[in-house]
């Protein structure tokens, strides 16, 4: 029997990957699925959802600019003509789920869901709720979540306790080591640093790194670089000559990345997060420190009390960074107990798990 679920939201990678595990996971227990995406106009979901085999309608939405308050002056009128959209996008697609995932095209569309009584749910990937999804929360079918306690944020009777749905081509990966060190070009015999500042970058990561890049040939390590958009000509220009850096703007396969990884810097979203648990590899946290309620600074601490991860604070990382990675490359102890401690708390299924719970309540 046929079904039409909405997935709504993105921004980042995120958002993004998660939804389209889940859609995966949609189609796979039931192939007359029908899925469209909505996303916001300009951001990444606008290619990276298409490049995934789905549809996507694209909102003229922005969100809340904290560092510019002048620029928040259309966002009622956008906010107003985003609900007109999917209004619209309703009628032709006649949905029977909608599903958020965070990001602020997400909003509208599940409270629009909501006011018309469409079933709606919401994927809760952090540690600590946004107000946005607190407030779709109350009228929300259920409320997929990643860890327990989220009870004060949302009703307790509709929380789904799922993890973080991870992409099939990580949680299902057979690539080696060998195999993700050829992908990019690098030295077989060297410890290998993985930097991914997500999927957008992250300028103190990067600003580190390149303050320090001639201390990993010193120590004869190598790294693969993943340094986003705004940073990449800086990072290759840097990297220039270098034989010990692989310099990238974005990592489409994050597969071949990870087996190439020993060990890994990276932001703490919580997708990050799953990710790196799954394929248990040591990581440096640098959590940034302006995402909402700085939940990234929550979402790492909770692995470092669990001695699965080590975190340095974004305003000392340009002194402490790179000495701390190069210590930690040194440490084959502390590099097994990071590994063993972050693959402890892997969950690989989640994506089927918030499917089934979908389709169960549309049958």
């Amino acid at each position: 029997m046929s079904k039409r679920v909405i997935i709504a939201g993105g921004g980042t990678g995120g958002h993004i990957f998660p939804a389209i595990a889940i859609a995966n996971a949609l189609t796979k227990l039931n192939p007359k699925t029908e899925i469209l995406f909505i996303g916001a106009q300009g951001k990444m979901e606008m290619e990276k959802v298409p490049q995934a085999g789905y549809r996507i309608e694209g909102l003229d939405i922005t969100g809340f600019n904290r560092s510019s308050l002048i620029k928040n002056i259309s966002l009622p009128f956008k906010l107003i003509s985003s609900f007109f959209q999917v209004k619209r996008i309703f009628r032709y697609f006649n949905p029977e789920a909608v599903i958020g995932v965070g990001g602020y095209s997400s909003f509208p569309v599940l409270r629009y869901a909501q006011s018309i009584g469409t079933p709606s749910f919401i994927l809760e990937s952090n540690s600590y709720a946004g107000k946005s999804n607190i407030l779709l929360g109350k009228k929300a079918t259920r409320i997929f979540v990643a860890t327990e306690g989220m009870q004060r944020f949302f009703p307790a009777e509709k929380i789904v306790i799922t993890g973080n749905p991870v992409r099939n081509d990580i949680t299902n990966s057979n690539v080696s080591r060998e195999a993700g060190i050829a992908f990019f070009g690098l030295d077989p015999e060297k410890r290998t640093i993985l930097s991914i500042g997500g999927s957008l970058g992250a300028k103190n990561i990067n600003e580190a790194l390149y303050k320090d890049l001639e201390e990993f040939e010193k120590n004869d390590l190598q790294m693969i670089w993943q340094t986003g958009k705004p940073f990449d000509a800086r990072g290759k220009e840097r990297a220039e000559g270098k034989n010990n850096i692989s310099v990238h703007d974005f990592i489409t396969r994050m597969e071949n990345a990870y087996a190439a990884g020993d060990l890994v810097i990276s932001r703490s979203g919580a997708m990050a997060i799953s990710e790196l648990c799954v394929v248990r590899k040591p990581v440096i946290f640098v959590p940034f420190p302006y995402a909402a309620e700085d939940h990234q600074t929550v979402n790492a601490q909770n692995l470092v009390n669990k001695n699965a991860a080590i975190m340095i604070k974004e305003n000392v990382a340009l002194q402490e960074l790179v000495p701390a990675m190069i210590a930690l490359s040194k440490n084959d102890k502390q590099q097994q107990e990071l590994s063993n401690n972050i693959g402890k708390l892997a969950i690989s299924n989640a994506d089927m798990v918030i499917a089934r719970e979908i389709l169960d309540n549309l049958s």
